[in-house]
């Protein structure tokens, strides 16, 4: 359906509809502006809301509860979350009000020339009419003056009483309007030919040449808004699958949550490794007073502090260790603070013994920064030594010295920390092996001792099944040789404690001697960290144990790292 062939004679109100489409499209802008300030303003309060929940610590100190690392997982979830909002509001921006605010400015403009064109054809097409207009009244005019001519030469010409020369006035006069009225109406004919000439031109070429021009421009203004309309859901729908993993991710952070490991986690963090108070014994005091056998006393003696020959118990040695246990009683008091010392003695024995290992990593992983610093610069040396024009190999040897310097330094510290970690091992299992006797001496054997100090009530790992050695590593190499290379077999009576878990990036057939089948995302805890030959060797929950590629887990380990005590 053509504007110009059925709507040829409604140009005003083609004007009016053509302003109430620029009108909608500017509105409809105004809603697409106010929808981005809400998005940017959503994502901006999000931003600000994960920013103050998030930790202020180092990741360190910060508690190692499931639920704590659960939220924190859910505030990074949130966080690309919020991403997601701010990439919608940008594509909003861009390929929404941008392109409409861009449309508009042009569509005016256009509207503009073409309602000009058709002012224009009017004003023309008006002018013709008006010429014409003017020479029809003019023949007219000329017309009724010949006419006139014409009844005063015929009155003249039939009065007896007339002169000639007036007779021939009159006649001269008649001519001259006859002529005149002759020329009006060859230019009245010409003027209308050429008005209607003008005017077929102009509702049959002029006007639906511009009103279809319009009509094309209403129909691209409608054809953009849907495109709007598209792109509008089209920058919804694109972060969709984000968004779900996002979501996804908040469940299984919070299908994460384990109160069992949180209560271990609290045993570990807190456990003094002191053992419980004992009885305090009965201190006669009247054991001084003489008492005759006839006055019918009796003695006020616990019969499990006498001797066999019913003589009271002897006092106690206010030097014997249970004497010492009130110094311990902290239970429902503040246990007293002691100065901070270098081998972590004021601590009770199983956080000192944390501490202890812990620093003992630190150390170890600032020697192994020194060692493969030294062997770079040694490797430079060489290089120089043999290219001396790429450098001086003398001014390396003061960075190797200072290097070499550290070396002994943090091996001095790291022998003294593992002499004060041996003495309280030492000191750990003698303990341990004291509350072991008396447990049997009380017949009830519910659980045993691990390793570490801490107890365990599954039976199920009492029996002792025998473990091949590591694999070889998948690729070749050659490693550094492990001063702990006994700690590579499997002949611990006892399970190694767990010090970390991890996610199989991908799945793992375990065909060689000594590795775990593994399948692709299943969690594993981690007994044994890698030692540099590419293998960890990890834990099911069934209690199977083996090595793993180390490329192929995501590990996270415990802030006490070798000093957990937690079995599963």
């Amino acid at each position: 359906m053509s504007w110009g062939t059925e709507l040829w004679d409604q140009f005003d109100n083609l004007d009016k509809h053509t302003q109430w489409g620029i009108d909608f499209l500017e509105r409809y802008s105004k809603f697409v502006k106010e929808r981005l300030d809400i998005e940017q303003s959503y994502a901006k309060q999000l931003r600000s809301l994960v920013k103050k929940y998030c930790p202020k610590r180092s990741k360190e100190e910060e508690p190692r509860f499931t639920s704590c690392v659960s939220f924190y997982s859910i505030l990074n979830e949130l966080n690309d979350y919020a991403g997601q909002r701010e990439v919608v509001a940008e594509e909003i921006a861009h390929k929404v009000y941008g392109e409409l605010m861009t449309y508009s400015q042009d569509l005016k403009a256009e509207r503009k020339h073409h309602l000009q064109e058709g002012r224009k054809a009017q004003q023309y097409l008006d002018h013709s009419w008006k010429q014409m207009d003017n020479s029809k009244k003019k023949f007219e005019r000329e017309c009724k003056e010949a006419e006139k001519c014409q009844l005063t030469f015929d009155r003249l010409d039939n009065d007896i009483n007339a002169t000639k020369s007036e007779v021939e006035k009159a006649k001269a006069q008649l001519y001259l309007r006859t002529h005149m009225a002759d020329e009006s109406k060859n230019e009245y004919a010409a003027q209308l030919q050429n008005f209607n000439g003008e005017q077929w031109k102009h509702f049959n070429n002029a006007i639906p040449h511009i009103f279809k021009n319009l009509q094309d421009m209403d129909e691209r203004r409608t054809v953009k808004l849907g495109e709007t309309y598209r792109s509008f859901a089209e920058a919804e729908r694109r972060v969709i699958p984000i968004v779900s993993k996002c979501l996804e991710g908040m469940v299984s952070a919070a299908k994460a949550v384990n109160e069992r490991k949180d209560s271990l986690i609290v045993v570990e963090s807190f456990k003094s490794g002191f053992d419980p108070p004992g009885d305090f014994p009965f201190e006669d005091f009247s054991q001084n007073l003489s008492r005759s056998g006839s006055d019918g006393t009796i003695s006020n003696t616990p019969k499990g502090e006498r001797d066999k020959d019913g003589s009271p118990a002897p006092r106690s040695d206010p030097k014997h260790p249970t004497s010492r246990t009130k110094n311990k009683l902290w239970l429902f008091g503040k246990k007293p603070k002691a100065p901070s010392l270098e081998d972590f003695s004021h601590l009770p024995p199983e956080q000192r013994r944390k501490r202890l290992q812990q620093k003992i990593d630190e150390l170890n992983r600032e020697l192994q920064k020194e060692q493969d610093q030294r062997d770079a610069l040694n490797k430079m040396k060489d290089v120089y030594e043999k290219n001396p024009q790429m450098g001086d190999p003398i001014s390396l040897q003061p960075k190797i010295s200072e290097t070499i310097c550290n070396m002994e330094r943090l091996r001095s510290e790291l022998h003294k920390n593992e002499t004060w970690l041996s003495e309280v091992e030492g000191k750990h299992s003698s303990r341990g092996d004291r509350r072991h006797s008396a447990d049997n001496h009380h017949q009830a054997p519910q659980g045993r001792e691990s390793p570490e100090g801490s107890y365990t009530d599954d039976t199920s790992q009492e029996h002792h099944t025998p473990h091949p050695r590591r694999p070889s590593p998948a690729q070749p190499g050659n490693p550094n040789p492990d001063p702990h290379e006994f700690d590579d077999e499997f002949d611990d009576d006892d399970p190694l404690p767990v010090i970390g878990h991890c996610k199989a990036l991908y799945s793992f057939g375990g065909q060689n001697e000594g590795t775990l089948v593994m399948a692709e995302d299943e969690v594993l805890y981690i007994i044994e960290e890698d030692k540099g030959d590419g293998w960890t060797r990890v834990r099911k929950q069934s209690g199977e144990e083996g090595y793993v590629p180390t490329s192929y887990v995501e590990i996270t380990m415990e802030k006490s790292s070798k000093g957990a005590v937690t079995y599963i």
